[in-house]
């Protein structure tokens, strides 16, 4: 597959893979035995979850909610809902699967309108959690596969202005001096 020029790999499926095993083994111990429903953040999200699902041992529902910031931009404000769940949550235990914590807004308004349909408790896991000193909410995942550093990142369900999320590997948008 033809990769970007202003990209380099963050990391390779290899490395995915190991970390999402690794995760799943985390979240395995933890919710063991319990009825879970897992909503998967679209559309960042559902590469990660397809490949975390099937590592899952417990039993599950599977729903999907649809909120972002950015339509299509860098970055963004306000969280959209484009779809919420099908699924009743009260009284649930909640497994959130999205592709990255960067500032933490999108995951906090989930999290806080998942509370507020009466659900019993409300996890959340990422693929990436970025590294930096920006976070907008205090909301932290409980569970993050692997860190990334304050780069523009796309690939495996992430993408850069539309595009690229079907790339198997993490990339990160180089500076242009880098490029040379």
């Amino acid at each position: 597959m033809l990769i970007p020029r202003d990209a380099r790999l963050v990391f390779s499926r290899a490395q995915i893979d190991r970390a999402i095993e690794a995760l799943a083994g985390q979240i395995n111990q933890h919710l063991a035995g319990t009825e879970t429903v897992v909503l998967t953040v679209m559309q960042g999200g559902l590469v990660f979850a397809g490949h975390l699902l099937p590592q899952l041992t417990f039993p599950l529902q599977l729903d999907y909610v649809h909120a972002t910031r950015y339509r299509g931009e860098l970055s963004g404000e306000a969280v959209r809902w484009l779809a919420k769940p099908h699924t009743p949550l009260r009284d649930q235990r909640i497994l959130l699967l999205d592709d990255i914590h960067d500032q933490g807004f999108t995951l906090e308004n989930i999290v806080a309108w998942c509370r507020s349909q009466g659900a019993a408790q409300v996890l959340s896991a990422v693929l990436l959690r970025k590294r930096h000193q920006r976070e907008r909410s205090e909301y932290l995942p409980d569970y993050a596969a692997l860190e990334v550093g304050d780069d523009y990142v796309f690939g495996f369900g992430m993408d850069k202005h539309h595009r690229w999320r079907n790339l198997d590997g993490v990339y990160r948008v180089i500076d242009p001096a880098e490029a040379s």
